[in-house]
């Protein structure tokens, strides 16, 4: 999973990581708000859902200590990190001022 994911954090669109766990409410709420701006940007970004309970590593390598976590990359930097729950404005609106 570790090199697969970062060939894909490298990619020059942007990459926007929810960092999750089943068990988590807030997560829950997230998830169809994270469709919906999948849905309003279409081809222009990748979402990645990161199950933190399966993938503990990679959790850990982006020190994520609370779910839900997004963490916004574009061509392999960290561009914005958020944990809680956004509007799907606040998160388009966030996409398209951090990312070129």
């Amino acid at each position: 999973m570790n090199n697969s994911f970062e060939n894909i954090i490298q990619s020059e669109k942007p990459v926007l990581i929810d960092f999750f766990a089943t068990w988590c409410g807030p997560c829950k709420t997230l998830a169809p708000i994270l469709k919906q701006v999948k849905d309003n940007m279409g081809e222009r970004i990748t979402i990645l859902k990161i199950d933190v309970d399966k993938n503990q590593e990679l959790a850990a390598k982006y020190q994520v200590r609370g779910v839900p976590t997004m963490v916004l990359f574009q061509s392999g930097k960290q561009l914005w990190r958020q944990s809680g729950v956004l509007s799907k404005e606040e998160i388009l609106k966030t996409i398209l001022e951090k990312s070129n």
